[in-house]
C-alpha cells in the first residue's frame, strides 16, 4: 500500500500485517480494507480512539494507511501525532520521518506537540544526533522553534552527555530571541553538574536569579546533590539554606553526609526535618538505614527501621534489601532471613536485587545448600535471575571448590539465554583454577573475546593467582606477558601475585626484575607488595636489603602490620651461634617497637620467638625471658 504522491510507508522490522477486523467501529471491517465497501464518513474522535487503543503497531499502521487512501476521512495533526507517538515508542523512526514528509506533502503543518514527540522518541532511542538533524529541518515541516522544543532538544542531548553540543544550541536559542525559562536553566544546570562543572552551575544559578527566573526545587536539588557528590557537604548546606529546603533537598544533603560517613549529622538533619514540620519520606529513612548497615551498625539500622514504622512511613523493597545486605556482609545470614520473612509479611514482593543480597550472604557463610533453595524459590516466584545472581552462585561454589555445581549453574545460565558478563566469566575462571583445570580456564579467555566480552585485569589476576598457588610460575609469567594482547595492563595486585609466586619458587632474579619494572611503570607499592618483597629478600638471605625496604615503606607513609614484623623477626632469628643470639636481640627490639606502635602481636609472632628461643637457650631461661617481655608490656 502506498501513501499519496507515491511516498511509501515502510517498516524495517515488522512483517506485513494481516487484514484487521475491529468490531468496535461498524464503519470499518475487513471488506472495507479490501475496497469492497465504501465506509461512511469517519470522525476524528473515531480515528483517534482506534489508533489509541490498538496495541498491535502493525494493525494500527495498516488502519492509518487505509484511512489515507479512503474518502471517509482526511488525517489531522492529532491523528498524525498519535500515529507518530506509537511508532516512536517502537523506535520505528524511519516511519516517523515518512509521516513527517507525508504531512508536508498534504500541506499539514507540524505542530509544536508533534515535533516534541518526535524529539522525545529520538531521546528514548539514544539518537540525540538524529533529533538535532531533524530540528535543523524544522522549517521544512511548517513548524517554528519554540522554547519548549529547544528544551526537549537540550534534554535529549543531555541524556547522552553530549555536553559539547548543548552550549551552541543554547546560544542559538538566545539568538533566535527566545528567553530561557526555569526548565531551560534546570537542563543547563544538570549538564554542568554532570560534566563536573559544579562551580559553573552555581554561577548559572546566580545568573538565573538576576534575569528574573526564580530557581525552583529542581534547581537547588541539582546543585546540592552535585556538591554532595564531590564531598562538599558543608557548601551544599549553605546553598540549601538560601531558600526553604524541601524534602528532596534534605534527602540530597543526608545522602551526601552518609557518603562521607557522617551519619550523626545525617540523623540530626532527619530530626530537623521533623522539627520543621516536614515529613521525611522512605528515601530519607532508607538512606540513613543503608549507611548504618554499610558501616556494620546493624543495631542502628533496625532502630531506624523502627523509627520509620513509628512515624507512619512504610519501608519499601529498598529498605529491606539494605538490611538484608548489611546482615549478609556481617555473616549474619540467620538475621538476614529474619528480615526477609518480615518483608514478606509486609506483603512486599522481593525483586532480583533483594534475592541477590540474600544469596550473597548465604554464599559468604558457605551455606550453599540454602543458597540453592533460595535460588530455586526465586525461579518459582517468577523473578528472573540476572548475571549478578549467577556470578554470586558460581563464586560461592568456586570458594567451596565445587566445580561441578559451578558448571551446572553456568550451563543453566547459558541455556536460559542469560549472557555471562565479565564478572561471571571471572568467577568461572576462578573455580577452574581452584580445581587445577588451567587449560579449560585458558580456553575460556578466548571464548570471552569471541563473545565480545573481553577479560579484564581482575580476570587475569584471578588466573595468575591460581597458577602461582599451584607452582605454575612460568605459565603465570607467560599469561602476564599476554595481557596486552587482550588490551589489559597489570596493576598492583597482578605484580603482588607474581612476586609471591616467584619468591616462593626461589626465582629471586626475575622477581627483582619485576620490582624494578613496577618502579619504572609507577605501579603503586602497597603493604602487601612490601611484605611480599621483604619476605622474599629475607628468604634469600638479603636481610639488610629487607630492612632498607621496610624503612622506605615507612618513609612513604605505609604503616607496617603484624606480618611485616613477623618477617623481620624471623629473619633476625635465623643464623647460628652468637650471631643468632644477636639476631634474637634485634627480634626482641622489633617486638617492642611493634607493641609501642599499637600493633598487638599475634600467635604467629610469639611462635617465631618461642621457636628460636627454645632452639638456643634452655626452657627455664626462655620462660623467664618471655615473662620479662610481658611484664614490661
Amino acid at each position: 500500500m502506498y501513501l499519496k504522491e507515491g511516498c511509501s510507508l515502510l517498516l524495517k522490522v515488522h512483517k506485513k500485517s494481516l487484514p484487521l477486523i475491529l468490531n468496535a467501529n461498524p464503519s470499518f471491517n475487513v471488506n472495507q480494507l479490501n475496497g469492497v465497501k465504501t465506509p461512511v464518513k469517519l470522525k476524528e474522535s473515531d480515528v483517534l480512539k482506534r489508533l489509541k487503543y490498538e496495541e498491535n503497531i502493525s494493525n494500527a499502521l495498516e488502519y492509518f494507511k487505509w484511512v489515507v487512501n479512503s474518502t471517509s476521512f482526511k488525517h489531522t495533526p492529532l491523528t498524525y501525532k498519535i500515529m507518530m507517538e506509537k511508532l516512536g515508542q517502537q523506535q520505528e523512526m524511519d516511519s516517523v520521518q515518512y509521516l513527517l514528509q507525508q504531512m508536508k506533502l498534504e500541506g499539514i503543518s507540524c505542530s509544536e506537540d508533534i515535533f516534541i514527540s518526535v524529539i522525545d522518541s529520538y531521546r528514548r532511542g539514544n539518537a540525540a544526533e538524529q533529533a538535532l538533524k531533524t530540528f535543523y529541518r524544522i522549517q521544512d515541516f511548517g513548524c517554528k522553534p519554540t522554547v519548549r522544543i529547544y528544551n526537549h532538544l537540550l534534554d535529549a542531548l543531555l541524556s547522552e552527555n553530549r555536553f559539547h553540543m548543548i552550549n551552541p544550541i543554547y546560544s542559538n536559542m538566545k539568538k533566535d530571541g527566545f528567553i530561557p525559562n526555569v526548565y531551560t536553566y534546570n537542563i543547563l544546570l544538570k549538564a554542568l553538574c554532570k560534566n563536573n562543572r559544579v562551580d559553573g552551575a552555581q554561577k548559572l544559578l546566580v545568573e538565573m536569579s538576576n534575569k528574573g527566573c526564580s530557581p525552583d526545587e529542581v534547581s537547588y536539588t541539582t546543585i546540592v546533590s552535585s556538591l554532595c557528590k564531590f564531598g562538599k557537604v558543608k557548601e551544599a548546606r549553605e546553598v540549601a539554606m538560601r531558600f526553604t529546603p524541601t524534602v528532596p533537598v534534605y534527602n540530597a544533603l543526608i545522602n551526601g553526609l552518609c557518603k562521607v560517613y557522617n551519619t550523626k549529622e545525617a540523623v540530626d538533619l532527619l530530626n530537623e526535618m521533623s522539627y520543621k514540620g516536614m515529613d521525611p519520606n522512605v528515601i530519607t529513612y532508607t538512606t540513613i538505614l543503608n549507611a548504618f548497615a554499610d558501616h556494620g551498625n546493624i543495631g542502628l539500622s533496625f532502630a531506624m527501621l523502627s523509627k520509620m514504622f513509628v512515624s507512619g512511613c512504610s519501608p519499601n523493597i529498598h529498605s529491606f534489601t539494605c538490611l538484608i545486605k548489611g546482615n549478609s556482609l556481617m555473616g549474619q545470614w540467620c538475621e538476614a532471613l529474619h528480615v526477609w520473612d518480615g518483608m514478606i509479611k509486609e506483603e512486599i514482593l522481593p525483586n532480583v536485587v533483594a534475592y541477590n543480597a540474600l544469596l550473597h550472604g548465604l554464599c559468604l557463610a558457605d551455606n550453599m545448600n540454602m543458597a540453592l533453595s533460595v535460588f530455586s524459590a526465586m525461579e518459582t516466584s517468577g523473578c528472573h535471575p540476572n548475571s549478578t545472581t549467577y556470578s554470586i552462585l558460581i563464586d560461592g561454589f568456586a570458594k567451596s571448590g565445587d566445580v561441578i555445581k559451578a558448571s551446572e549453574i553456568w550451563n543453566r545460565m547459558i541455556n536460559l539465554g542469560c549472557r555471562p558478563n565479565v564478572v561471571v566469566y571471572t568467577c568461572m575462571v576462578d573455580v577452574l583454577c581452584r580445581n587445577f583445570m588451567f587449560e579449560q580456564a585458558y580456553s575460556l579467555l578466548d571464548g570471552m573475546v569471541t563473545e565480545n566480552c573481553p577479560p579484564n585485569t581482575i580476570t587475569f589476576n584471578t588466573f595468575i593467582k591460581g597458577l602461582c598457588c599451584s607452582g605454575r610460575i612460568e605459565w603465570a609469567v607467560m599469561l602476564y606477558n599476554q595481557m596486552e594482547r587482550f588490551d589489559c595492563s597489570g596493576n598492583t595486585t597482578t605484580y603482588n601475585e607474581l612476586l609471591d609466586g616467584l619468591f616462593k619458587c626461589n626465582n629471586l632474579t626475575v622477581a627483582l626484575q619485576l620490582v624494578k619494572e613496577m618502579e619504572e611503570k609507577n605501579i603503586e607499592f602497597n603493604l602487601v607488595t612490601y611484605n611480599t618483597i621483604a619476605s622474599g629478600l629475607c628468604h634469600g638471605g638479603m636481610l639488610e636489603e629487607a630492612v632498607k625496604l621496610v624503612a622506605k615503606m615507612l618513609v612513604r607513609g605505609i604503616r607496617p602490620d603484624v606480618h611485616t614484623f613477623n618477617i623481620l623477626m624471623n629473619a633476625y632469628c635465623k643464623g647460628g651461634g652468637l650471631c643468632n643470639w644477636v639476631g634474637l636481640e634485634a627480634a626482641i627490639c622489633c617486638l617492642q617497637k611493634m607493641i609501642n606502635d599499637g600493633i598487638p602481636p599475634k600467635i604467629s609472632t610469639w611462635n617465631v620467638l618461642v621457636r628460636h628461643l627454645f632452639s638456643e637457650i634452655d626452657y627455664g631461661s626462655a620462660l623467664e625471658y618471655l615473662e620479662s617481655i610481658l611484664e614490661a608490656d
